[in-house]
């Protein structure tokens, strides 16, 4: 199919109308603002709604109530604007909603600035809001993710009846590049919305909540919640993986910093064995993978633009079995290969006498 040159922000409002989105609510803050300047002007034309709304509380909100009414709605900001917008959030995870969230991420925290930055990841992967919920968050790192990501998420979401998230960083979001729309048909399997608000028409009424009055209910209805969230982290976990199954050195990165590790694993560093492993879903978190790649003696080296936090998820998964070592920048300043590859050199070098030395008490202890 032929191509289209894009950017992130427009493939991921094109996506999102392919997987059949037609209500769409946001509010102006750079840089995701290619995203409702695109829908408003191409909801009209596939008959859908579009509505600049008061604010960001009022947008996500409005997802909300089209989502209890069946069908698809999306809402898009950026890092101060997902912040206005957790209380929703949270809302529609207890009402057992499906809903697409995007965040192309800027510097913070406060209004911080506009370049691309990562330091949503606690915000989204941790819950940004309150209660026992989990959004799906995927996390795409170039054009034609952004577009098919999107597309997927709609899908996700009516699966399992939970918002999904799309992180995004500015870079990924402003930057241009060729775009292969692929075709789209919703799955077979995917469950009916028996539970929607379409009017009763003789049937028993239905009930949008997240409010339970007694706590037996209210554990109840988080069991399910929870037997949700942990069939998503058994279907669901992705990542893309390249070289890590002899490296010594495994980078994790997500986003457009991913992207400058496989610069990194392209050019190389000398004396070292490099791989990468680029989560796609930054919830549920590839831990499985990771673990195994320590269990079999690899270091990781965590890149990411932000104060260190996708770090502790791979601390957690590493359990100590191998060192872990972060390097970021902050305030929207990327990591370059250059940086990447010195702190990548300096791991091999102490994983290397890591290991000899574990070799040698092996040794010395067999011998008594």
């Amino acid at each position: 199919m032929p191509k289209t040159l894009m950017t992130g922000n427009e493939a991921m409002a094109g996506g999102a109308v392919r997987a059949g989105c037609r209500y769409y609510y946001g509010y102006p803050i750079t840089p995701q603002n290619e995203v409702p300047e695109y829908m408003s002007r191409r909801m009209p034309e596939v008959g859908g709604v579009f509505i600049q709304s008061e604010s960001e509380l009022a947008a996500i909100n409005m997802v909300l109530g089209t989502s209890a009414a069946g069908k698809r709605a999306m809402t898009s900001s950026s890092s101060p604007g997902i912040s206005l917008k957790q209380e929703g959030i949270s809302y529609i995870a207890g009402c057992r909603l499906p809903a697409v969230i995007a965040n192309v991420q800027r510097g913070g925290p406060g209004l911080g600035d506009i370049q691309a930055a990562q330091g949503d990841y606690f915000q989204a992967t941790k819950g940004g809001g309150h209660g026992d919920y989990h959004l799906i968050v995927l996390a795409p790192s170039s054009v034609q993710e952004m577009a098919d990501l999107t597309t997927e998420a709609f899908d996700l979401a009516d699966r399992y009846r939970v918002p999904v998230m799309i992180l995004a960083d500015a870079q990924v979001g402003q930057m241009m590049e060729p775009l292969e729309w692929r075709e789209y048909s919703p799955p077979d399997d995917l469950p009916g919305k028996d539970w929607a608000l379409t009017g009763a028409k003789g049937r028993p009424k239905n009930l949008v909540r997240s409010f339970r009055m007694y706590a037996e209910e209210l554990e109840e209805h988080n069991r399910t919640l929870q037997a949700t969230y942990a069939r998503i982290t058994e279907q669901e976990t992705r990542w893309e993986e390249s070289g890590c199954e002899d490296a010594d050195v495994v980078v994790v990165a997500y986003g457009s910093t991913a992207r400058t590790a496989r610069g990194l694993l392209a050019r190389g560093v000398d004396g070292a064995k490099l791989g990468l492993l680029r989560p796609i879903t930054l919830w549920p978190f590839p831990t499985g993978r990771i673990r195994e790649l320590a269990e079999e003696g690899a270091a990781f080296l965590v890149a990411e633009m932000s104060a260190g936090q996708m770090v502790e998820d791979v601390r957690l998964a590493v359990e100590g079995r191998s060192p872990v070592e972060f390097y970021g920048r902050m305030g929207g300043i990327p990591v370059t290969i250059e940086e990447m590859a010195a702190h990548a050199g300096h791991l091999s070098r102490s994983n290397a006498r890591r290991s000899r030395r574990a070799e040698g008490a092996e040794t010395t202890g067999g011998g008594r």
